[in-house]
């Protein structure tokens, strides 16, 4: 059973469309994978509804006392990233889902599905952290997102507190992203928002500890903007990157190729653990 949930997952995973595809319908819940959740109704400060999960560490995990805000990507809703979530809560971390508005369950939305993002996903994010530090006032809350969710995330952290912000396949420039799929896919040109002109000024801002997770074969997301925005850090804003060989957003699979099946994405969150305590960790090949 675990099996065929995760090979129903994967081919969920390699949808992402580089526009955005929101899904209506969750494909599993937490506790298809025998996690403790609560559903929960946020509320925007422009009033919209949104649908999102809480997930409990598992039983028997040792408590992180860290809550991680999930940001997922372009396409589907937050099911999607269900099984990042289990990893996290057996590694002891509380994680918080949340549907983007348009996404799943949340309230609805008209989207253009040309567009690389919306600048109204990072209201939705600053929401769902703002909700997930009211409810653990004592424990360190952050961000981890995956694709368009690294730009909600930067966006997020480099203005509002975070204690922490991990991307997977960062959107470092979405002028090259654009770019790149106008020379690939001419007959669908993708758009950006406004506020993407000035975007380039939010990585400078962003202060917390930041681990960029990158695949060395991703041609949009690339190891170069990653290793650049690292690189780029002032004194006293730590950021490390941590490079597998796959491509966008594939890191997780990748390493998971070792693991057992049962354990699936603990490596992937060992990463994360060192990071969050404040070790080098070593970039694997």
């Amino acid at each position: 059973m675990l099996r065929y949930l995760v090979l129903c997952w994967l081919l969920l995973q390699s949808a992402s469309a580089w526009a955005i595809k929101p899904w209506a319908e969750w494909w599993a819940k937490p506790d298809t994978l025998g996690l403790k959740y609560q559903n929960l109704t946020l509320t925007t400060p422009d009033h919209v509804h949104l649908a999102a999960w809480l997930v409990a560490p598992l039983a028997g995990a040792a408590d992180q006392h860290t809550t991680m805000v999930l940001a997922g990507s372009d396409s589907g809703n937050m099911s999607s990233f269900i099984y990042q979530a289990r990893a996290l809560a057996a590694a002891g971390y509380q994680v918080l889902l949340f549907d983007y508005r348009g996404f799943g369950h949340s309230q609805a939305f008209a989207i253009d599905q040309n567009r690389l993002y919306y600048e109204e996903f990072a209201t939705d994010l600053s929401t769902a952290l703002a909700e997930a530090r009211r409810r653990a006032p004592r424990q360190r809350v952050g961000i981890i997102s995956y694709s368009m969710g690294t730009l909600l995330g930067a966006k997020v952290a480099a203005a509002h507190r975070c204690d922490f912000l991990i991307t997977d396949s960062y959107v470092a420039n979405p002028q090259g992203v654009v770019a790149y799929y106008q020379r690939v896919r001419p007959e669908r040109p993708t758009t950006l928002p406004a506020e993407a002109a000035t975007y380039a000024q939010v990585a400078p801002r962003v202060n917390c500890p930041w681990l960029l997770i990158v695949g060395t074969a991703d041609p949009v997301t690339t190891l170069a903007d990653s290793v650049a925005t690292a690189q780029a850090a002032r004194r006293r804003q730590r950021r490390q990157v941590f490079s597998v060989k796959c491509g966008h957003m594939g890191a997780m699979e990748e390493m998971a190729k070792t693991e057992p099946e049962q354990d699936y994405g603990n490596a992937y969150v060992r990463v994360v653990s060192r990071f969050l305590a404040g070790q080098s960790v070593a970039e694997k090949s």
